[in-house]
């Protein structure tokens, strides 16, 4: 899933894309670099991040997805929490509601969704972007986050959406410490014992400063992308959404390069030098 802001504020991309023009540019460059999805945000969540009124958020994003759907067959995501906003985004050729909130920011969220018979994604966050990484607390947070989503898995249930269009998102960096994060990365596997497709974003977030505090700069990331991607890829996780998908994309193919060099030498059948891995 390849991310695609039309926000003047995101944490990493921030006003670089609010133009239509420069929008369409980037979409195009994440296709041909091999995303699967576009995830299409008209409202920034970072930590800190203040609210955007409804009207403000469709004209950022309606416009993008109508321009895209006329132009492309790439599967696009609107990335917002406003069930009006998920209605427009759907009508105007999107198929997939990526909801931080996990459809609990408004009381008609899971009807919306099972009226829309879109796939959604229920994410998992302690509080809300303006303050949600003050002072995030936890007694196990794989038990609890894990407990969260399949509760609100059946929310979704209970209204009516299929099974098989519900998708969970841990939420790494949405009211989580460095601790926090790094246990449900290596969690994921409790995650996913649930049943449904996970997805995992903690492209160029904020966790990979706090372990290498030299990479300030959000673009300065990349190296601790690809490792959270890769741990997440052999966890088992059925989507990553990425800034870096070029990168991205090469990554998981030499891992899975190597894993299957890995099998046929464990199957005895060593592939001889130079030949290429299957």
């Amino acid at each position: 899933m390849g991310v695609l802001n039309a926000t003047p504020d995101s944490f990493s991309d921030g006003g670089r894309f609010r133009a239509l023009d420069d929008a369409l540019a980037q979409a195009d460059r994440l296709i041909a670099a091999g995303a699967d999805i576009l995830d299409i945000g008209g409202e920034s969540t970072r930590p800190g991040a203040a609210p955007v009124d409804e009207s403000e958020e469709l004209a950022r994003v309606i416009p993008l997805i109508q321009a895209l759907r006329a132009r492309a067959t790439t599967p696009l995501s609107i990335d917002t929490r406003k069930p009006a906003v998920a209605r427009a985004a759907v009508a105007a050729g999107a198929t997939m509601w990526n909801d931080v909130s996990a459809q609990t920011f408004a009381p008609d969220g899971p009807a919306t969704a099972a009226a829309l018979g879109c796939e959604i994604v229920l994410m998992h966050m302690q509080g809300q972007p303006a303050t949600m990484q003050r002072a995030p607390r936890y007694d196990d947070v794989v038990l609890e986050v894990t407990a969260f989503l399949a509760d609100r898995a059946r929310a979704a249930l209970a209204a009516g959406v299929a099974r098989d269009r519900i998708w969970l998102d841990p939420g790494i960096g949405f009211g989580k410490t460095l601790a926090h994060n790094l246990a449900l990365i290596a969690g994921l596997d409790r995650l996913i014992a649930l049943g449904f497709p996970v997805a995992l974003g903690a492209s160029r977030k904020g966790m990979i400063r706090a372990i290498d505090p030299a990479a300030a700069n959000p673009g300065e990331r990349l190296g601790g992308s690809l490792a959270i991607a890769l741990a997440g890829a052999r966890a088992g996780v059925a989507m990553l959404r990425v800034h870096d998908v070029r990168e991205t994309v090469q990554a998981l193919r030499v891992a899975a390069a190597i894993d299957a060099a890995r099998q046929s030498h464990d199957q005895g059948s060593p592939i001889a030098p130079g030949a290429p891995p299957p």
